[in-house]
């Protein structure tokens, strides 16, 4: 780099540093003070012990309890720095008063100050790693700023720099680059989220397109924060036309299955075909749809897995959609009675069996056909109508076969076996003996 290569630079920072510490830091009166502020830090710390302690002593109160329970979190980690800024304001007040010098004790509590502000700013940001990056980063400036070390630290970061043709990147440069990408990502992805909310709430758009826009929302808002990010800094965007030519090829050979998924998932949501909520049967796959994704969609099946099947199989496949434009479905039940039974009371029964059952529907009916004359049984078959396919279909299937089997028993309807008459065929005749076991 070059200001690392500049030797001469750098014999001149750190003889500027030398004269900085010796004439500012290695001065009897600023020993003073920084006894003070060490004086006033240990005692604020033994105030903050006995606050806290006397506040938890009071939560043998249930009305206080409750209140300090729910605010105790966020207040601790402020406890500490503003006793301590109390304690240095109220020092700062007695030195000036006395005449001594303070400067020390006044740069400590504007640094306390500006650490309690952007603390209490960046605590609004949900995400605690982003929170605690944006308050140092924000401190680390406000700090130079009030020693007055700013300007030569942006000196020093500037020359610590690379050249590469006709771009010039310097750590300032990156530094610049990651405090905007950060702070322009959060903001995108805030706004985003703001905005799929509001388009949640429009009953006018139906599940599929409300994904369709949250998504193509969140993807452009972040396109513009990296767009705006890299400008920022001076970069110039036609220098990526060659290597966005080259991701082209990669995809082209490498990601064609991640590419064909991407555009199926869009084109689910814009044809509407299925969508969170539906009931599908897909394969050997039944569930109901989760979400939908820009690269898979989330299948949660009655057994409580759920598949992520490929955007590009709902598209290529056939796809059963139990819900697609309604919820009706017919359920065939087959059921099999003796031919000595009286045929039309058992289908009576069946009809019964079904209109007891909580989840088949009055409208339409249920019906019951014969449907053929089977080697061991007359064939019946049972139709009946549901509007919940998401609840399961074995399971009332399962109810309507038990009340029919306890009707035909009480009613003395046969459900037969099936049977098969043996002739043997010899030339001779086959002689037959029949003993007496006791003998």
């Amino acid at each position: 780099m070059e200001g690392l290569l500049d030797l001469q630079t750098l014999k001149d920072t750190l003889e500027a540093a030398r004269h900085w510490i010796t004439g500012n830091v290695l001065v009897l009166g600023n020993l003073g003070q920084v006894t003070v502020i060490l004086v006033v830090f240990f005692l604020a710390r033994m105030g903050r012990t006995r606050l806290l302690g006397l506040l938890k002593t009071q939560t043998m109160w249930p009305a206080f309890k409750a209140r300090y329970q729910a605010v105790e979190e966020r207040v601790d980690p402020f406890v500490l720095p503003v006793l301590w800024l109390v304690l240095q304001w109220l020092a700062e007040i007695v030195a000036a008063g006395a005449g001594w010098s303070n400067h020390l004790i006044t740069i400590t509590r504007s640094l306390l100050t500006a650490w309690i502000v952007i603390r209490l700013t960046s605590s609004l940001v949900r995400d605690p790693v982003l929170s605690r990056f944006v308050a140092v980063f924000a401190w680390s400036i406000a700090a130079l700023n009030i020693v007055g070390l700013l300007d030569a630290t942006i000196q020093i970061l500037d020359g610590l720099s690379v050249t590469l043709g006709t771009l010039r990147i310097s750590m300032l440069t990156i530094i610049k680059g990651v405090l905007s990408l950060t702070v322009l990502l959060w903001l995108a992805t805030v706004s985003a989220r703001l905005l799929e909310r509001r388009i949640k709430a429009m009953p006018i758009l139906t599940p599929a397109v409300q994904v369709l826009f949250s998504k193509f929302i969140k993807i452009s808002f972040i396109a513009i924060a990296i767009i705006v990010a890299l400008s920022s800094v001076g970069i110039d965007l036609s220098a990526f036309a060659v290597f966005g030519g080259a991701i082209g090829v990669g995809i082209g050979f490498g990601l064609q299955k991640v590419v064909s998924n991407l555009i199926s998932g869009l084109l689910l949501l814009m044809d509407k075909s299925v969508k969170p909520g539906d009931v599908i049967v897909i394969g050997e796959t039944y569930g109901t749809i989760e979400s939908l994704g820009a690269r898979y969609v989330a299948v949660r099946t009655r057994g409580g897995s759920e598949h992520l099947i490929p955007n590009e199989e709902l598209i290529t496949q056939r796809v059963e959609n139990w819900s697609h434009t309604n919820r009706l479905i017919r359920l065939k039940i087959p059921v099999g009675i003796a031919y000595s039974s009286d045929i039309g009371l058992a289908r009576e029964l069946c009809l019964e069996a079904a209109i007891k059952t909580g989840r088949v529907l009055e409208k339409p009916p249920p019906v019951c056909h014969l449907i053929g004359f089977g080697d061991s049984s007359v064939d019946l078959e049972l139709r009946v109508w549901i509007d919940d396919p998401q609840s399961g279909v074995v399971n009332v299937k399962s109810d309507i076969l038990l009340g029919i089997w306890e009707r035909f028993r009480d009613q003395g309807i046969e459900i037969p076996f099936p049977q098969r008459d043996v002739t043997l065929s010899a030339p001779n005749p086959i002689p037959v003996t029949v003993r007496d076991p006791k003998t």
